[in-house]
């Protein structure tokens, strides 16, 4: 899963009052009401499972290819900056189980933005009834009143995504004052026969991902990320949590080393769940990065291009990745000459103070 946030726009002002003073306190923020058979109450880790199945119906609408695992739905329930007693939203039914769930998701560290994301969704057997939109209303009522408890000077904003396969999804959004911000298109390469030689510069080497690099590749992520649209760091236990999920394969991810400075890195994921539904067996590229002072060399196509071989040698036939449309390094180019497609297209959504 990407961690897709800014250019200048995005970065601290002194001009700026503080965030308590530009965003109005809703004041007491309560669930949705309940009806229709239907209960709300707060989301606790033992609901992973039944959030994951919900996940996993939501997706066959919304976006076929994939799905979260268990593992993932119950890191980011276990994240210990998220108050699941006031920051999560769950709608079980009468009959039919969960059906739907919201959750409020903030940068722990921000340096640039303070960025909450509303997450969730109703299962498709029961949109169109208004639990949608409860839901959502819930979710800025409460992620505005995070923000207008904030005194930081940075930007506010609130952040949600849609894939445009469902429109219904972004009108919502638009309805309850979200504008489309950005754009973010999922790539497929089809590694057989696809040429992959790529030098790497002079200077450097490339490894697997070791645990002895994974805080050098943390702090490599951060810098390389710094100026892409919304991005935050990404603090040690959200590191080390998605290292720690079976999904990551260190064997196939990459990290380019200049002496112990790591200034390039690719990290691969896989989730054989996904592979029926996609049709083909592969690997899902979650993060591609390069520092600033290395970017234009040629280094990012060089890493990129030894974790496909990688994946090709080890059966795999087609990698997967998600590129901001205007990702300020020329990402996209780079993936296109490397053999990747556009199959998708997300919006992500947003409300800024």
């Amino acid at each position: 899963m990407t961690d897709p946030a800014a250019p200048p726009s995005g970065s601290a002002s002194a001009e700026l009052p503080p965030l308590s003073a530009r965003v109005p306190d809703p004041g007491e923020v309560r669930l949705p009401a309940d009806g229709d058979g239907v209960r709300w109450r707060r989301a606790t880790a033992d609901d992973a499972p039944a959030i994951t199945a919900l996940l996993e119906a939501m997706s066959r609408r919304d976006h076929p290819e994939w799905s979260e695992s268990l593992d993932e739905v119950r890191e980011v329930l276990e994240r210990s900056w998220i108050d699941l007693e006031l920051d999560s939203a769950i709608a079980v039914h009468d009959t039919d189980g969960l059906v739907a769930h919201g959750l409020i998701i903030d940068t722990p560290e921000p340096e640039s933005v303070v960025r909450v994301i509303l997450t969730g969704g109703v299962h498709p057997a029961h949109r169109g009834r208004g639990l949608g939109r409860a839901l959502l209303a819930w979710q800025r009522a409460r992620a505005e009143q995070r923000l207008s408890r904030s005194d930081s000077i940075l930007p506010g904003w609130l952040l949600a995504y849609a894939p445009d396969r469902t429109p219904e999804h972004g009108r919502l959004l638009e309805r309850s004052g979200f504008e489309p911000a950005r754009y973010f298109t999922s790539l497929v390469a089809v590694l057989e026969g696809a040429d992959l030689e790529r030098a790497v510069p002079e200077g450097v080497r490339v490894e697997p991902l070791s645990p002895e690099r994974a805080e050098n590749m943390r702090l490599a992520r951060n810098a390389a990320f710094a100026d892409h649209w919304g991005s935050q760091p990404t603090n040690a236990e959200a590191w080390s949590a998605t290292l720690a999920l079976p999904s990551t394969r260190a064997d196939l991810s990459r990290v380019a080393l200049v002496g112990d400075e790591v200034v390039g890195f690719v990290l691969v994921e896989i989730n054989e769940d996904d592979w029926p539904r996609q049709g083909f067996t592969g690997a899902y590229i979650g993060l591609v990065g390069t520092v600033r002072e290395w970017r234009g060399r040629g280094l990012a196509s060089a890493l990129l291009a030894d974790a496909m071989r990688a994946a090709r040698e080890a059966g795999l036939e087609r990698a997967v990745l998600d590129v901001d449309t205007e990702n300020p390094t020329g990402a996209l180019g780079v993936y296109e000459r490397l053999g990747f497609v556009a199959t998708s297209r997300d919006a992500a959504y947003r409300i800024a103070y």
